[in-house]
């Protein structure tokens, strides 16, 4: 961090023009909070890793203490601009994706741009425009990027509160939304956190479907979906694959069934729009894709950071939880002889499934 190198600033007038550039940025909202968390946020962190709900996450454990101290991580920071992005697009009905076993789920966030690029360029942009105002102050941009406790942040803020599936939720946007934040040495003022609006809904807990929330602001990423398609770098155990369904990138159950996303609106946000069809595209389609096609139709989505062989495995579970058709069975035959184990044996699971030997 560096010291602000013009003559101190009205920091309270500061944050509010913050609040109002960040919104002519594209940001739905944004709160200041304090650079530290109270010491239960470490307390929780470490019973979570101890329990083992971080699964093959390694990098949850090396970076734990930096995750709930970010002025360990950012040396200098005195606030924490945190920022919501509404990301909802305008796409077929979830539900109707779900009920049908040859199509395949894309969890809704993924099925544009790369949201990383998408907020870090804006953050860098809110930056530039406080250095116009006040000249050179430190600061650091993050988006889901690095060992931050995000939603604890936020939460602290007043930007949400924490929901029972551990996302943040608003009251007029639900959780429908992505989380951003700028590290600042500049003492803005904080604002206030919420109170939760939860209250003894259970709704998230009750229709996962692999029960991955252990319990009220506790989810064991070893049974989540989006942990199983996305950060697992294997095949699915063989144990979830029937819970999986035609789930073959993230899951939005959770929030699916939440009263507060009643209440979301659509993105703006171009960048955010559905891409190649991909918000109703069946499973065989996908899965006959090459190589060539996944990298050429998925650059700049988040879904290619999984890569082809992982896309691949993930497509050979959905197949194998797919109605039985001549086409599906074919389909799996075709990539009986997939060099790579991970989706080769992933095959021979759905081919069994339908009743045939691989």
């Amino acid at each position: 961090m560096t010291e602000n190198s013009l003559q101190k600033p009205d920091y309270p007038e500061l944050a509010r023009q913050i609040k109002a550039w960040a919104r002519e940025l594209g940001f739905a909202d944004a709160r200041i909070g304090r650079a530290s968390l109270p010491p239960e946020a470490e307390q929780k962190l470490d019973a979570w890793l101890a329990a083992g709900y971080h699964g093959e996450m390694d990098y949850m454990a090396r970076h734990g203490a930096l995750r709930v101290k970010p002025a360990d991580l950012v040396p200098g920071t005195l606030s924490i601009v945190s920022l919501r992005m509404h990301y909802w697009p305008q796409a077929r009905d979830p539900a109707e994706v779900l009920a049908d076993g040859g199509r395949a789920y894309l969890s809704r966030y993924a099925l544009g741009r790369d949201y990383h690029k998408v907020l870090r360029n804006r953050l860098q942009a809110l930056a530039d425009r406080i250095k116009r105002e006040i000249g050179d102050f430190g600061y650091r941009v993050f988006t889901d990027s690095a060992p931050v406790a995000e939603v604890a942040l936020a939460a602290q803020a007043g930007l949400g509160w924490r929901g029972k599936h551990t996302l943040l939720l608003t009251k007029n946007q639900g959780s429908l939304f992505f989380l951003g934040e700028l590290f600042t040495d500049l003492p803005l003022p904080e604002d206030e956190a919420e109170d939760g609006h939860c209250g003894r809904c259970t709704r998230c807990i009750d229709v996962c479907p692999t029960a991955a929330i252990v319990a009220p602001y506790t989810v064991d990423a070893r049974r989540c979906i989006s942990y199983l398609t996305i950060e697992l770098k294997r095949a699915i155990p063989e144990e979830m694959r029937p819970l999986i369904g035609n789930r073959v990138y993230g899951c939005d159950d959770c929030q699916l069934f939440c009263p507060w996303n009643r209440f979301a609106v659509d993105s703006a946000e171009a960048d955010f729009a559905v891409r190649h069809g991909l918000d109703d595209v069946s499973l065989l389609e996908l899965f006959a894709w090459s190589e060539a096609e996944f990298k050429q139709k998925m650059a700049g989505s988040p879904i290619y950071r999984i890569g082809y062989v992982k896309w691949l495995s993930n497509l050979a579970v959905g197949l194998g939880n797919a109605p039985t058709t001549p086409d599906v069975v074919a389909g799996l035959r075709a990539r009986l002889d997939f060099p790579d184990e991970m989706v080769a044996e992933p095959v021979r699971w759905a081919l069994a499934r339908h009743g045939v030997m691989g």
